[in-house]
């Protein structure tokens, strides 16, 4: 079912990222991590659908969505980044890899955090958040997504991990087979991984060739 919804209101949350604020159908709901398909209500968009994670909460009055803006090729997230309060997008039936299985390890590269920000806001909520950590890896300090309220939520278990600025303020690290191996202290943990397709595959395949349960690992690409 398709239901078009006003955007209420447009927030950059870093140089590429925006979050938007929009209408909320009535009795729509979600499971925290899953997506759905969003197209623009203008001409020639309306069938350029593209899955996005809510970041909002259920009981919240308003959806939100946290996107990565891609300025350098004509898309729906460049086009997404021209739109302001009054204009529509229109979204469908919900749908997600990823739930929550129980505390463990999230490995996230660049937007594939969107999928636990609503599963992180929902568990600190109910005061279940503890036990959780957090491996963020973006190429640049400036690129980490909310950084301060993963560090509200999480304290000392969110980790960042920057690939591409020598002075950065975080650990310069690629999350490779050594960084799995000093940092992950239980490998029969539940591990929730979602990024860069070629990252998100390389990680699942390292964590089962070091001990963890495939039932125990969940994969989404972002």
């Amino acid at each position: 079912m398709e239901h078009k919804v006003k955007i209420k209101q447009v927030s950059q949350v870093t140089h590429d990222v925006k979050q938007f604020r929009l209408e909320k159908p009535t009795g729509y709901k979600f499971t925290p991590g899953h997506a759905t398909e969003v197209s623009i209500n203008k001409e020639n968009w309306k069938e350029e659908k593209r899955p996005f994670t809510f970041t909002s909460l259920n009981e919240d009055p308003d959806l939100e969505f946290t996107i990565k803006i891609y300025e350098d090729h004509d898309g729906v997230t460049k086009k997404l980044g021209t739109l302001k309060p009054g204009d529509e997008l229109i979204i469908r039936d919900t749908w997600g890899a990823i739930e929550y299985k129980g505390p463990g390890y999230i490995i996230a590269g660049g937007a594939g955090i969107t999928p636990y920000l609503a599963i992180l806001r929902e568990l600190n909520k109910k005061d279940k958040i503890d036990g959780n950590i957090l491996f963020f890896s973006n190429k640049t300090d400036k690129d980490i997504i909310l950084k301060d309220e993963l560090d509200r939520m999480l304290g000392e278990n969110a980790h960042y991990v920057i690939t591409n600025q020598d002075d950065t303020r975080y650990t310069s690290a690629y999350i490779d087979e050594d960084f799995l191996r000093e940092n992950i202290r239980d490998f029969d943990s539940n591990f929730y991984v979602c990024g860069p397709p070629k990252m998100t595959e390389k990680i699942g395949e390292i964590l089962k060739k070091l001990g963890a349960s495939a039932d125990a690992v969940t994969l989404d690409d972002q």
